[in-house]
């Protein structure tokens, strides 16, 4: 039986800096990108937050609607949040516009009467709702999640330039993750916590700082990324492609292993190898293309074969 995917978080513009000085507008936030990656293979995937109704955020919308992924909020007139992307050597960099915005703007209460009226299922959040006061909205409903029984995932995905007092984002981050029954952290992550050697060689040793999670991926970079499911452990390469860049690269990981999870309940601890592959892969095919772009069930299918 299919377990279906809601997913709290945010939904926004990546402005790619050009070389010429201007900004190319791509959709992104990690949790929306995460929600098409997860669609895209096939997984039943809502998305939780409000929407502008501004060009922006209607766009944003569409996109899902596109991809499969249905959306739960009513829009708002609030302005779609920004986020400035300079892609050095490959790698994003980010500076972030999110006060007065559609995505910040559900209530607690707005969420959960919502998850009330909806079988148990799988509630991914993380990225920019960890970061304070918004962790405390976060939190809040994911206490209640897990009282009526929704499994949490949660990818740590943390974003320093972001927080005001990065001791205290910190704290939060730490908190919510372990309230984590699925947890995804990078080694940025891992360092930002404050875990030595955060390689993938120290990847087991690493893993047992969230001893309430069943589930954990701590992802490498270029070195790879390791896999933990209910005891069974798997740690795989990252397949070799031309990168254009690396936006998104996460995203598409984890959303392809939540979706695998969730077509596949039953037997994910029997499938840790096949679910690594496919999730690097997905991840990989990201790389090759401007900006978040997951790939289909068959583009990967095709990569694989």
């Amino acid at each position: 039986m299919t377990t279906a995917i809601f997913v709290l978080g945010e939904a926004l513009m990546d402005c790619i800096s050009q070389a010429d000085g201007t900004l190319r507008p791509l959709q992104g936030g990690s949790p929306y990108n995460l929600a098409r990656a997860a669609a895209l293979q096939g997984a039943p995937t809502h998305f939780i937050n409000p929407f502008s109704t501004d060009a922006f955020g209607q766009g944003l919308k569409a996109t899902l609607a596109r991809d499969g992924v249905k959306t739960v909020l009513a829009d708002t007139p609030l302005p779609t949040s920004l986020a400035v992307v300079q892609v050095i050597n490959g790698q994003p960099n980010y500076g972030f516009y999110r006060e007065g915005i559609a995505d910040r703007s559900y209530t607690v209460d707005s969420v959960v009467e919502w998850l009330e009226g909806q079988p148990p299922a799988i509630l991914h959040t993380g990225s920019l709702l960890l970061v304070p006061p918004e962790h405390e909205k976060t939190l809040a409903v994911i206490k209640m999640a897990k009282r009526l029984g929704w499994t949490i995932s949660v990818d740590v995905n943390l974003r320093p330039k972001l927080a005001a007092d990065l001791s205290a984002y910190v704290a939060a981050v730490a908190t919510i993750a372990q309230l984590a029954d699925w947890l995804k952290a990078s080694d940025e992550d891992l360092e930002l916590l404050g875990y030595a050697d955060a390689s993938l060689a120290n990847a087991a040793t690493l893993a047992t700082h969230f001893p309430n999670a069943s589930r954990i991926a701590l992802t490498f970079g270029g070195n790879g990324a390791y896999l933990q499911v209910d005891g069974q452990a798997a740690q795989a390469p990252v397949p070799q492609v031309t990168v254009a860049d690396t936006v998104g690269a996460g995203d598409t990981f984890w959303g392809n292993t939540l979706a695998d999870w969730s077509k596949h309940p039953a037997d994910a601890h029997t499938r840790v190898d096949k679910t690594l592959a496919w999730a690097m892969q997905a991840a990989a095919i990201n790389c090759t293309r401007a900006g978040c772009q997951p790939p289909s069930q068959a583009e990967v299918q095709a990569a694989l074969a």
